[in-house]
């Protein structure tokens, strides 16, 4: 994996294909290989240029020993994309990576022609503030989630009732989470980003195409908050994917793919 320097800080990164380029945001404790299962090997055959990211804190991305800001983590996707010369280009954010993504049309909006925002919102409500002051609650403790634990309490939130049902497939998932379970500590500065401010007035200033895509079953972003940011976007396009819940362009990637790429042909939903 190529890393570059950038704002002060190392940040990993990775090149797949030719084409017209298209830069992947991930969300909370995401490394950037998430996409490589399912997004980068649809943007290839579809001609694009797949470019990911390890958010600061990731690695090999470098720590944030000091704090991170939203406006940190625009700027680093906004410095890798200056750094590889491929601005202005597509972005696409999943949750935490989609808010970093509506910070950096805001801050660099040249870099940027067009977005997709996944699993989004433009403020924390009553149930995100409440998860947000949890899972912070929960990081400075000293308690340690057993990893099988912690990978069925991830199943519940993340997944849609269908693939919960699903005993064929289940069973894969829960290996996943199990094997992939995070320290919380590790990425504490990113979990205190999830309770953000209001910012759905300021995203009345964004010009750049959007999409915003929702998943029908997700119980950490409902849907209503990513209408909420279509509707504050002037003329971005919405859709609501179905079957799936927070993990939507993991459980139903053909779906989130085919509304990525038709988007991005000019073929709004």
């Amino acid at each position: 994996m190529p890393v570059a320097r950038i704002n002060g800080i190392t940040l990993g990164y990775d090149v797949y294909g030719a084409g017209n380029p298209v830069v992947l945001v991930t969300g909370t404790a995401a490394p950037g290989r998430v996409w490589r299962s399912h997004q980068v090997p649809a943007l290839r055959a579809a001609g694009y240029r797949a470019i990911t990211l390890d958010n600061r804190g990731i690695p090999p991305s470098g720590p944030c020993e000091e704090g991170v800001t939203l406006g940190d983590m625009a700027a680093d996707v906004a410095g890798l994309i200056d750094h590889l010369g491929v601005g202005p280009c597509r972005v696409v954010g999943f949750s935490l990576g989609a808010i970093i993504v509506q910070e950096l049309l805001l801050a660099r909006p040249e870099l940027v022609s067009q977005a997709v925002l996944m699993a989004t919102c433009g403020r924390a409500d009553v149930l995100v503030s409440a998860m947000a002051a949890a899972d912070l609650e929960l990081c400075d403790s000293d308690v340690k989630i057993p990893p099988r634990y912690a990978a069925y309490v991830q199943a519940i939130q993340n997944l849609s009732p269908e693939t919960l049902n699903d005993e064929r497939q289940l069973p894969g998932w829960l290996d996943i989470f199990e094997m992939t379970a995070v320290d919380s500590s590790e990425v504490r500065n990113q979990l205190s980003l999830q309770a953000i401010e209001d910012r759905l007035a300021a995203y009345r200033r964004v010009r750049c195409p959007c999409l915003v895509i929702s998943f029908r079953d997700d119980l950490v972003v409902r849907p209503h908050l990513g209408r909420e940011v279509a509707e504050s976007i002037p003329g971005a396009a919405y859709t609501e994917i179905s079957g799936c819940g927070h993990y939507g362009y993991l459980e139903r990637p053909d779906a989130v793919n085919s509304a990525i790429i038709d988007f991005f042909a000019g073929r709004r939903p």
